[in-house]
């Protein structure tokens, strides 16, 4: 069973007939051939996805950014990277488990790769501290980004995050500074930087590893300065609003397209990329493969202006 969003209760009670006469079949309680309502079941469950997932809310796609079953950087990792290889700390003060680091090999070509992680369980967010980096994690980030460079290897970064952790460790040991200097080093490569957005970018803490040269975004991903319960809280000190912020900030990869925030938007499979993983993971492949395939044909300097005038051109009218 999948763990349904709350608008997916028409989908849920469709799915949960179709488990009952599968039961029933299985076990040979029933003397009626069940194919038939099982197939016409699984028609409509299509048909209803279809429907529910043309018109999801700016809300409605923040639930499914954050969707528990939404593959993760781990598991982008696994199905992508061979040879992978993580390095550890940022040689000034500790490990930083929200952000994992290191090199690969992507489609035989050697890769720098760095992405946040949320865990998917109990356990495994406590450890990663639900994806949201500490200045240690920006510091090891900046790290692997300069070794890159030395080495002349494009870096891939997978971002999902709600944040870079604002607890008062974190502020003490210079949380802006680390992000700052980690988006500078973005900007400042000159090698290729393929950034994508495969749940939520929150903030400086996804933009300090998306200051790339090309941005690609899941259909169904968001990307904001702030998150929705967050802006509610600071508007109307009402958590509670927080669909009419979303709905407000335009944080769909859709609005964000527009505006040049995203230079593309990678479709999910039908009912969001939680319902098949491994598909929307080699959409997202092919997409990084075409891009590092264009940009490889740059030199140096070319890629750091065109990616500073990039960034230096949102939101520019004239």
């Amino acid at each position: 069973m999948h763990n349904y969003l709350d608008f997916e209760k028409p989908v849920a009670d469709l799915e949960g007939q179709i488990l009952e006469l599968k039961k029933l079949d299985a076990d040979g309680e029933n003397a009626v051939d069940v194919s038939d309502e099982i197939e016409r079941l699984e028609k409509r469950v299509q048909d209803a996805l279809a429907d529910l997932y043309k018109k999801l809310t700016p809300w409605q796609k923040t639930q499914v950014a954050r969707h528990a079953d939404r593959p993760h950087c781990v598991d982008y990792i696994a199905r992508l990277i061979t040879d992978f290889t993580p390095l550890a700390g940022d040689r000034k003060f500790a490990e930083d488990h929200a952000i994992i680091a290191g090199f690969g090999r992507f489609r035989g070509q050697s890769v720098a790769v760095i992405g946040q992680e949320k865990g998917s369980d109990t356990q495994t967010r406590l450890k990663h501290n639900f994806g949201m980096a500490r200045p240690e994690g920006y510091r090891k980030a900046v790290r692997i980004l300069e070794l890159a460079e030395r080495f002349a290897i494009p870096v891939v970064t997978l971002v999902d995050t709600s944040g870079a952790y604002p607890g008062i460790g974190a502020e003490e040991r210079g949380q802006a500074e680390a992000i700052a200097r980690s988006t500078e080093a973005c900007l400042n490569l000159e090698v290729p930087l393929v950034s994508v957005v495969i749940g939520e970018g929150g903030s400086g803490g996804a933009i300090a590893l998306a200051a790339a040269s090309r941005v690609l975004m899941l259909e169904h991903a968001i990307y904001s300065v702030i998150s929705p319960e967050a802006g509610a809280s600071i508007l109307w000190r009402d958590a509670a609003r927080a669909r009419d912020v979303a709905q407000a900030m335009k944080i769909t990869a859709q609005d964000l397209k527009g505006f040049g925030v995203v230079d593309e938007i990678l479709p999910e499979p039908m009912g969001g990329a939680h319902r098949q993983p491994e598909l929307a993971i080699d959409t997202a492949s092919d997409a990084v493969a075409a891009a590092l395939a264009e940009l490889g044909q740059r030199d140096g300097p070319t890629l750091k202006k065109e990616r500073r005038d990039k960034f230096l051109a949102i939101g520019r009218t004239l």
